[in-house]
């Protein structure tokens, strides 16, 4: 699966640059941990920890309820995040990030569209994101359907065959590749996503061209709750 990135020299890791983070106390002692898109680590890498901190069950990003208040002023992502709308895929939580910290656009099959294009820019526009990552996962029901479309002949009702349309062609794809077919036509999808968003926009084609902006991949496991980054 291809990935693009940035030509600049790799960035130091999150972990060596704690004094890059805003803490937050409460009174209980809780911490909360916001990260700046200006520090200088890699926003692959800090969503990479957080993932393994998720896993481990030793998140450091909440429960921030009661002082949600501290995150209220302009928010200072350092990713954006196309993921699947599934319910199991809770984006912040699985990378153990406070709010404020990822921009993120949802939408069964995760999927390029305009109108994700035109957040994805805003995300570079506004917030000088630095990452974008097209999240798919295991047991994706878009992909189910548009299998159970090319395999059985399956039909839909109402809107539902334009995601069924959207993601048909990382089915057909997928069809003869040895190997699960699902989990291939997620695999290609994600990958194909990947370059719908520079392919579809110049502004995200001139970023990462300009070593401003990598594209990354990554499958969620909603069985584990691992993402394999790609």
């Amino acid at each position: 699966m291809c990935t693009c990135t940035s030509s600049r020299a790799a960035i130091p890791c999150v972990e060596k640059r704690r004094h890059g983070f805003r803490t937050f106390e409460t009174a209980a002692r809780t911490r909360f941990t916001v990260t700046s898109h200006s520090i200088s680590a890699d926003p692959l890498e800090i969503l990479k920890a957080g993932n393994k901190r998720f896993v481990a069950g030793q998140p450091q990003s909440g429960p921030y309820g009661p002082n949600v208040a501290q995150f209220a002023s302009d928010p200072l992502p350092f990713a954006t995040v196309l993921a699947c709308s599934d319910a199991r895929v809770p984006v912040e939580v699985i990378f153990d990030q406070t709010p404020g910290n990822v921009f993120v656009l949802r939408v069964a099959g995760n999927v390029s569209t305009s109108f994700n294009l035109a957040s994805i820019e805003f995300g570079i526009e506004a917030f000088k994101t630095r990452l974008i990552l097209v999240l798919g996962h295991s047991h994706c029901g878009a992909i189910r359907a548009a299998l159970g479309s090319a395999r059985d002949g399956k039909t839909y009702r109402g809107h539902i065959p334009e995601i069924v349309d959207a993601v048909a062609p990382s089915v057909e794809a997928a069809r003869d590749v040895p190997g699960d077919w699902a989990e291939n036509a997620i695999a290609h999808n994600v990958a194909r996503t990947m370059h719908d968003i520079v392919s579809g926009s110049e502004m995200v084609a001139n970023a990462v061209e300009a070593g401003d902006v990598r594209v990354a991949g990554g499958i969620y496991n909603v069985a584990t709750g691992w993402v394999e980054f790609t």
